[in-house]
């Protein structure tokens, strides 16, 4: 019985959109449905002691499976990160506004 060989991996073509844009955010906003996750991005900032603001400017819909393949992903590059540059911390202290802010 002759083994075959499992097929080649296909060539990966990257481009942009014309409507590529690249953006900064400290606030991501993550909500989710039977069928996808919705992670929203923005900019928090705080103006005052008891009042933060958060201008939402992208909302990226994902199915389940590439939510969980871009958890992957980002832990495996959280911790190369770390292993390069140290443990990350995380401020405990600054509150969420409301909403499943993560």
């Amino acid at each position: 019985m002759s083994q075959s060989k499992p097929p080649a991996e296909p060539k990966l073509n990257l481009s942009t959109t014309p409507d590529y844009r690249d953006g900064y955010a400290n606030s991501v906003q993550v909500r989710m449905s039977v069928w996808d996750f919705l992670l929203v991005f923005g900019t928090m900032t705080q103006d005052s002691p008891d009042e933060l603001s958060v201008k939402n400017f992208q909302g990226i819909y994902l199915s389940p499976q590439q939510a969980k393949a871009l958890v992957n992903v980002l832990a495996h590059n959280l911790a190369q990160y770390e292993q390069a540059f140290g443990p990350i911390a995380l401020d405990q202290q600054v509150p969420q506004p409301g909403g499943p802010v993560h």
